[in-house]
Order: structure tokens, then sequence, then C-alpha cells
């Protein structure tokens, strides 16, 4: 199982985060800040391990699966109940 990262903000990143916003950037530096601030994200992420993977994958699918039956069992009712209630168009007689 991955491992929990609890992302609390710690006193030096609200102090910078309150410097940087009292300070006027250029589009170059709020861009570059904004590429740090992406980069400091990305160290958090915890990649699933492959069982993970596999496992989620497997969920995914047979999710998928069980939400195709359904839609097509009533899909298949609905179009059954009004071709009784309405007549089926295909029949001449």
């Amino acid at each position: 199982m991955a491992r929990k990262v609890i992302d609390e903000p710690s006193e030096d990143v609200v102090a910078n985060a309150k410097k940087d916003r009292a300070q006027r950037r250029g589009p170059f530096a709020r861009i570059a800040l904004f590429l740090r601030q992406v980069v400091g994200e990305l160290r958090k992420v915890v990649t699933p391990t492959r069982r993970e993977l596999l496992s989620y994958t497997g969920v995914v699918l047979v999710f998928v699966v069980i939400m195709m039956l359904l839609v097509s069992g009533l899909d298949f009712g609905f179009s059954a109940l009004v071709n009784f209630l309405f007549g089926d168009p295909t029949v001449t007689g």
C-alpha cells in the first residue's frame, strides 16, 4: 500500500508565500516561481508499486464492465418497453 504523506504547510512555506505575495514580480519571475512550485509538488508524489498498479487497473476494468452491462441492460429494457407501448415500426401489417 502506498505510504501516506501529510501535506501540511510548514512555517517557512507560509513565510515564503507571504514574502512572495508582498513583492511585485515580473512575468518571467512569476513563471519561474510557478515552475519551482510545480517541481516541489511533484516531489511529493508517491508512485504506486507494480502490484498496486495492476490491482487498481483491475478494479477499474471490472467497474467499467459492470457499468457497461448495467447501461446495456437498461437500454435493452427501455427499448423493449417503448416497442411494447408504441408498437414496432418495422412491422407492417
